[in-house]
């Protein structure tokens, strides 16, 4: 709900009013007291702050592989993620697609990442998926990955 600036310092002006007794309700001639709330005469504000976004910014390696070698990683810049195979000498991607994080700051939520195929077309272990669903949620990404027949869910954790 958007309030104009003359009405919220209008009713600023009336809340500050009433908590002084200059203003009041009924008739009776009984001089105001203290307001029994100590809120009455603190700033109203129309809403409070918004939350920031989550910001996933930066290197996230996955927690749950069976090897300290081999594990997937994933970049995350701006409003993309690039997911790389790691093992030792070499990277190959896995994923390259978009990010999507909900501007309500929330801390648990999912997107479906879009397949930058201009990158993933050419690579021989990329998913082929049209679109991925990550999922953040107490500050770890998730998302499954289906090779050989087989599905498992990667988590990972900022570095």
């Amino acid at each position: 709900m958007t309030k104009s600036p003359l009405k919220l310092a209008t009713a600023l002006v009336f809340l500050s009013l009433v908590g002084t007794g200059l203003v009041g309700c009924g008739g009776g001639s009984t001089p105001a007291g203290p307001p029994n709330d100590s809120t009455a005469n603190a700033p109203q504000t129309e809403e409070a702050a918004a939350p920031e976004p989550v910001d996933l910014t930066g290197t996230w390696k996955q927690t749950n592989s069976n090897s300290p070698d081999s594990f997937q990683e994933a970049t995350i810049t701006g409003d993309t993620i690039e997911v790389q195979w790691v093992a030792p000498d070499q990277k190959s991607l896995y994923w390259a697609g978009t990010v999507e994080v909900p501007e309500d700051g929330s801390t648990d939520f999912t997107w479906d990442s879009v397949n930058d195929t201009s990158k993933t077309d050419g690579a021989l272990l990329a998913s082929s998926d049209e679109t991925k669903t990550f999922t953040y949620k107490d500050g770890e990404l998730s998302y499954e990955v289906t090779a050989l027949g087989t599905t498992m869910t990667v988590r990972l954790a900022q570095e």
